[in-house]
């Protein structure tokens, strides 16, 4: 008596995707970035506590002042300055981006997780780019190196989450960055114009 054959068991569905070189790169060099800018801008608000006739670095004319945002309630959202949450939030980052480089593989539920994360920070950082140019009506250079770092990591780790047959992923990749760059730069431009110079 002969039996059957056992039935082949279905592969297991993947947790988790290969992440891409590029991803990984931008994760920790941009954490690095913002972890810097976000340390200067905490040491400046350090000091001008210490000593209200502190000038931060950054102060440069009356356009680009970190000055003048840093000491705002928008400045301290939570009761605190945001910097603080810059320093936590992109330390992280250049953590998971260094795990990555190194050859981690991420399960799908933690990518999840760490784009929630950035989705709300880049929510944050649109928020603080209206802040600064319709209600502050100053700009914060160190502010805008987050700004420029928080795009990217949005965009690419939105990307990494999508699937292969994705409309995102039908997109050239620079597409979206480059165009976000350019609103930014309308806008500035717009609000202040000749002030710049």
């Amino acid at each position: 008596m002969t039996t059957a054959p056992p039935t082949p068991r279905p592969a297991p569905r993947p947790t988790s995707r290969p992440t891409h070189r590029g991803t990984a790169l931008l994760l920790l060099i941009g954490g690095l970035i913002g972890a810097l800018a976000s340390g200067i801008l905490t040491y400046d608000r350090i000091r001008t506590l210490e000593d209200p006739l502190f000038t931060p670095g950054c102060n440069v004319n009356a356009v680009f002042s970190c000055g003048d945002v840093m000491t705002t309630w928008q400045g301290n959202l939570l009761g605190f300055p945001n910097m603080l949450l810059g320093i936590a939030g992109f330390a992280g980052l250049a953590g998971l981006g260094t795990a990555l480089v190194a050859g981690a593989v991420f399960p799908r539920w933690l990518w999840r997780g760490l784009w929630a994360g950035i989705s709300a920070g880049f929510a944050f950082t649109v928020w603080l780019i209206s802040q600064c140019l319709y209600v502050i009506g100053a700009l914060c250079p160190w502010c805008m190196v987050i700004w420029a770092v928080m795009i990217p990591l949005f965009w690419y780790v939105t990307r990494q989450l999508a699937g292969p047959d994705s409309r995102l992923r039908a997109l050239p990749h620079w597409l979206v960055p480059a165009a976000l760059y350019a609103v930014v730069a309308g806008l500035i431009i717009g609000r202040f114009g000749i002030r710049l110079l």
